[in-house]
């Protein structure tokens, strides 16, 4: 973890605010789907935003994670190391990221490495945790383990079907958006070349 003084001024405003974000409740309700998810031996830690984040800042639990959302043999990370040295762990968490992004996480709604390494956005982290589950719950495909009522359902694809006769018929419709010409009259307009009468 980097070694940082206090912040000060606008950056202390900043941190409290993001700071407000964390949930207490979802971040039980994370690591009870997590526990349950991987089906290991995987310790519960104390509750608190500084426990949770040294959970997963070593980068196994959440490699473990993503492994157990996909069939056997299948795994994204075919090794997950425990070691002690920073780079090795960040770079656990940044596999993790990929494979997230590659399970179907938006990259929008994926953390930067440093928001859990350095504790920075642990709001973040949580949002892709729940983004992670919203589209496990969403793809079905029987890995999943827990409530599905935990993570909501992505919304699915809903296409619809036009006939050729009901997309002619609505090239005959002018939309209110186009706006109207009623009333529009260029009478009293000048000529070109002509001066601008001012009175």
């Amino acid at each position: 973890m980097a070694n940082r003084g206090p912040s000060y001024g606008l950056s202390r405003e900043v941190q409290e605010k993001i700071e407000q974000k964390y949930d207490a409740d979802l971040e039980n309700k994370l690591v009870d789907w997590i526990i349950l998810q991987c089906a290991e031996d995987i310790e519960h830690p104390p509750p608190g935003r500084a426990h949770f984040q040294k959970w997963l800042m070593d980068g196994t639990v959440l490699c473990k994670l993503i492994n157990s959302l996909y069939p056997p043999g299948q795994e994204p990370i075919p090794k997950i190391s425990e070691s002690k040295m920073a780079f090795k762990q960040m770079e656990q968490i940044s596999q993790f990221l990929k494979a997230a992004e590659t399970y179907g996480v938006r990259t929008t709604d994926i953390f930067q490495t440093v928001d859990l390494w350095e504790g920075k956005d642990m709001a973040a982290v949580q949002r892709t945790l729940m983004a992670l589950g919203s589209v496990a719950v969403t793809k079905d495909d029987g890995c999943y383990r827990g409530e599905p009522s935990w993570f909501h359902r992505k919304a699915q694809q809903n296409r619809r079907g036009f006939s050729e006769e009901q997309l002619r018929q609505g090239q005959n419709v002018i939309g209110l958006q186009m706006g109207s010409n009623k009333g529009a009259s260029q009478a009293g307009m000048t000529g070109y070349g002509m001066p601008r009468q001012i009175m």
